[in-house]
Parts: C-alpha cells; structure tokens; sequence
C-alpha cells in the first residue's frame, strides 16, 4: 500500500467477517500492514449489508463494513475449490499473519488448518478468534457478541439490561491485535510463528476482572453504587460524577458546603470503609442537591476543583465533541465524504496508525493480487469465468 507505519511491510492475510476479526485486521492495517481481506464469491462479509444507508448496503458497502474495512484490498476466492486453495496456501508463503474467526476448525476442515500452513509457512503467525477459544466443551459452538453477553453474565451485572453495544466484539478485535504485535516481536526473538486462539468469553470476563475475581472470592461483600461516582439527575439534564477518592469526597463536600448545601457524612471521608458505609439518606440528600442547578453549572463548580464530572450525553452529542474533532479521531470517507470514519484510538509520534484508503468491495483486488502471485490473465480469467473468483 506504500504505507508507513509501525507495522510498514507486514503481510496480513485477513479471513474474517461480521465484526471482531475484521476490527483486528483494521488495527493492524491502520498501522501500515499490508492487510488482504479474503471472502467467499458467493457468501461475503455479512457487514457489507448492514448499516443505515439501503442503497450502500446493496452495494456491500454498508456502514458496519466501512468502519473497520479501510487500508485493505480485497481477494474473492472460492477456498473450499482446490484452485482457492492452491492460491491462499501460495500466499500464505509470503504472509506474516493470518487472522481469521470462523468455527474452530472450519479451516481445519477444509484442509487449512495451522498444521498445514505452518508446514508452508513456519513463520506464519496464525490468530483464530472464535466465541470460547478452541478447547473446552463449547469450543466449536458459534457466538456473537450479544450471545457473550448473556453468557459472561455481563447483562446480568448491567442489571438485566443488554448494553446497546457491541463492546465485547470490538475488545475482542484488540485482543487480538495485541496478541498479533506481541507475537510478530516473539518471532523476531525466536525465528518461529505461532498459533494464537482468543476467545471472545474470556474477553468478556477479563473486561469484568474486579467482579469476577470478587463473586469467586470466599469474603463477599454487598455494597451499594459508591455515591461519588453515581449519575444524578439535575434541573435540566444527567450528569456523571467521579469524586472517586477520599480527598476527592472532601473536595465535593467543600464546594456543596460554600454553596450552602450541608452534606454531613461526607466532610470526613478518610477510606474505602468511609466511602462504603455513606447511607441512602446522604445519597438522596446529595440527589436533592444536584436537582438543584443545571448540568452546565454543577460542572463548573466541580471541575474548578480539580473533580472529574462530565453531562450524560446522547450519542448524536457525543460525537459532535470538540475534543474528538481536535485529536482528529474522525476522518471523512474519501468515497463519500458525507461518511465519517473511525482511526486509531491513540497517537504515537513515530509509526503511528492513519486511514489512507477506503474500504474495498467485494473482490476489488482480486485481479491484482493473482497478477502479483505469478498468475497469467488466462488463469485469472478462468478462475473468474469458473466461479472461483470474483473481480
């Protein structure tokens, strides 16, 4: 891609779709890998034909693709025709990585499992993502991220309430991503690839390892929302809270104190035991207080102390945040600049992540990357008219 980036000239094989694997592969092509996303001819990624726009989902360039489909090229090859894979196992030769997160064992079963390609390819580090990893009772169940949810007792403990996001899938996607660096720095150590399996149910128990390691500890403990950091109603809005500390529920209690508002059990907070044992009456007191006053006004008092607090937003507002605007966090489609798109969540001021180009359709590449293989156009041709490729 002429690229440059922490990871310029890493080759990524990316037989993903739906969401956590292709997110991986998109944080590694943010970096400067050279990412090729492989789809069946006749089954792409399901992505392709979600989001808000019909007529860009009927051209397989839905919204939920985009996002996580830019700096990729595309190859639409047949890999259960032995031509299909003939072709991936001569690119697997020149690959770093592979990711890919279908069933456990379904490449297996097609005769590409990691045995086979690390056989043409020692080097090769090979990530499988699947919903409970690739041992165990459920390792060859399917999952999505909802179905994780559930499982991981995640809506559960966000009181029976399935959070409307798919934040397991995309933590997934980082998992991985970091599993890959960690993996390619080994390789430079060792001269060997590995096989890497995450799982999308340890993922999600990771994201709660505070609860889990608590609901498992023989000492239980039942304490109530800790009051500094509760979301309380205002005369106009929601706002978030975080006096998170001891010194912080001192900085709280003074400035509701210089507002005339007495708040007693919380002028001397000096532990954890302290902060644990506020009553309900001191919370409803503190929630009578803050109904008081706008949103805007209870933030400037509080962070002229130095306290975090910010307005429960909707998600229409909160992208609209200038702060986002001034890390350039969104970046225009340069297919349609009416599309705004995600990059990387953090800056770095060498080799750092950008959104060069555009997610791909569906086989866009594909005549390309035969022709960089070694292909001849009368191959190429063939394999187009045979069904087994799509350009």
């Amino acid at each position: 891609m002429g690229m440059s980036g922490a990871l310029n000239n890493i080759k990524v094989l990316d037989i993903t779709h739906v969401l956590a694997g292709p997110f991986c592969a998109y944080q590694l092509g943010l970096l400067g890998a050279d990412v090729l996303k492989i789809e069946s001819p006749t089954d792409p990624d399901c992505a392709r034909g979600r989001g808000p726009d019909d007529a860009a989902n009927a051209e397989g360039l839905g919204l939920n693709y985009l996002v996580q489909g830019g700096n990729k090229r595309a190859l639409a090859i047949d890999l259960a025709t032995p031509e299909g894979k003939a072709i991936l196992l001569r690119l697997v030769r020149n690959a770093d990585v592979l990711v890919e997160n279908y069933a456990t064992d379904a490449l297996a079963g097609l005769g590409l499992g990691y045995d086979v390609l690390a056989q043409k390819n020692p080097n090769l580090i090979h990530c499988s993502i699947t919903g409970y990893g690739d041992t165990g009772p459920n390792a060859k169940m399917g999952a999505y991220d909802n179905v994780i949810q559930a499982v991981s007792g995640t809506i559960a403990q966000c009181s029976g309430v399935k959070p409307g996001v798919s934040f397991v899938d995309y933590s997934t996607g980082y998992c991985a991503a970091f599993a890959v660096s960690a993996a390619l720095i080994q390789r430079m150590n060792t001269g060997k690839g590995c096989h890497i399996s995450v799982s999308m149910l340890e993922v999600a128990m990771q994201i709660m390892s505070p609860e889990v390691a608590a609901v498992q500890h023989p000492v239980q403990a039942d304490r109530g929302k800790e009051a500094g950091i509760s979301a309380y109603d205002t005369s106009d809005g929601r706002l978030m809270l975080g006096a998170f500390r001891a010194q912080q529920y001192k900085a709280l209690y003074q400035v509701l104190a210089g507002l005339g508002h007495e708040v007693a059990e919380i002028a001397d907070i000096q532990n954890w035991p302290d902060i644990w044992a506020i009553s309900d009456v001191a919370k409803n007191r503190l929630a009578a207080v803050f109904a008081e006053q706008t949103t805007d006004e209870w933030i400037t008092v509080l962070r002229r102390v130095g306290l975090p607090v910010e307005p429960v937003k909707t998600l229409q507002d909160a992208v609209q945040n200038p702060q986002l605007a001034a890390r350039r966090y969104f970046v225009p489609s340069s297919r349609d600049p009416q599309v705004t798109l995600p990059q990387a969540a953090y800056h770095m001021s060498e080799g750092g992540p950008a959104l060069v180009t555009d997610a791909p359709k569906h086989g866009e590449h594909s005549v390309a990357v035969l022709s960089e293989l070694g292909l001849s156009d009368q191959e190429i041709s063939d394999l187009v008219k045979n069904g087994i490729v799509v350009a």
